[in-house]
């Protein structure tokens, strides 16, 4: 299987409404709308064009010709201005297929060397095995856990942090 990220234009935006409607939300921000229509998505693109790659890389996750979720890593601002956070998605027929875990690493490496960071951030709801898995097989160690820190669909969760610190090879001088 052919993992690629691609940059999202707006001829994909069906695609992305389409996602969004069908993804599965039990571990997504609530910032995502629900129905995603096509003012979202266009909000969305817009928003992509005018900050990948100065503050942020937003990506399309393609699997063998199709796209099937997308990957972001947002630089945070003022005293955290040298961390990102990543964020992501995969529709659910594609679980278990070794693609977000690809994903991450392709994004990680581009982050370091496109972003001013030094680090990046996940940040998991407690009972998200499968993202834990994906973060620790790229490098990503557990930092810290804040208790009872999220409620999502009525449950409240703990919040895993998770931290990959950029490499000194990767580091300017």
């Amino acid at each position: 299987m052919i993992i690629e990220l691609k940059e999202w234009s707006f001829e994909d935006k069906e695609t992305l409404i389409n996602m969004c409607n069908a993804v599965d939300r039990t571990y997504l921000s609530d910032r995502i709308p629900d129905p995603y229509t096509n003012e979202a998505a266009e909000w969305y693109l817009n928003m992509v064009k005018e900050t990948d790659g100065l503050k942020a890389l937003f990506r399309e996750i393609v699997a063998d010709g199709k796209i099937v979720g997308t990957i972001s890593v947002e630089k945070k601002e003022d005293v955290y201005r040298k961390d990102a956070e990543i964020g992501y998605y995969l529709l659910q027929e594609e679980y278990s297929k070794g693609i977000m875990t690809e994903a991450v690493r392709q994004i990680c490496i581009i982050a370091f060397k496109k972003l001013d960071i030094i680090r990046i951030t996940g940040l998991v709801y407690e009972p998200n095995i499968a993202s834990k898995k994906v973060l620790e097989k790229n490098g990503f160690l557990l930092e810290g856990i804040m208790k009872k820190a999220i409620i999502k669909n009525n449950s409240i969760h703990d919040l895993y942090i998770y931290g990959k610190v950029k490499e000194k090879s990767c580091q300017k001088e």
